[in-house]
């Protein structure tokens, strides 16, 4: 999760990336952004759509939730945990420069979710490993599943 950092920061920044792109983070993307930002763990869209409703006083439809989603991920903004079918938001979410390839440790007691870099060399030699089976990627995003650190104690 996105910790120790200003939720206006972090839409400021949202709103320059989405600038640099030439497309608008529009107030309900900001709003479902802000939702996510604050929620204490990876939501689905239903989650994100009860939890948008609660803050911001309105409703807005799960499938309204979805394609959003989509928007905010195709943008590097946020994750999709595909294994759960939840959203975290990224949590370089305010950084300028490129990152590795990003991967979740995902804490099967308390559902926490830490997001970590993996060097894109590495992520290519597994990739290449995978294909020489003859196997085709639809990604490259890793969850390892485990118990956190906090869980362990």
């Amino acid at each position: 999760m996105v910790k120790d950092i200003l939720l206006e920061d972090i839409i400021k920044h949202a709103h320059q990336i989405c600038s640099e792109n030439s497309v608008k983070l529009t107030t309900k993307r900001e709003h479902v952004l802000s939702a996510l930002i604050q929620a204490s763990e990876a939501v689905s869209a239903y989650e994100l759509a009860e939890q948008y409703r609660d803050i911001f006083e309105q409703s807005i439809p799960a499938m309204s939730v979805y394609r959003i989603l989509d928007f905010l991920a195709e943008h590097s903004l946020v994750h999709k945990l595909t294994s759960a079918n939840k959203y975290i938001a990224c949590s370089h979410i305010t950084c300028s420069h490129s990152h590795d390839v990003p991967q979740f440790l995902i804490c099967e007691i308390c559902n926490s979710v830490s997001e970590i870099s993996v060097k894109k060399s590495v992520m290519s030699e597994l990739t290449a490993s995978v294909e020489k089976t003859g196997f085709k990627l639809s990604t490259s995003q890793l969850e390892l599943k485990g118990i956190c650190q906090s869980c362990q104690q």
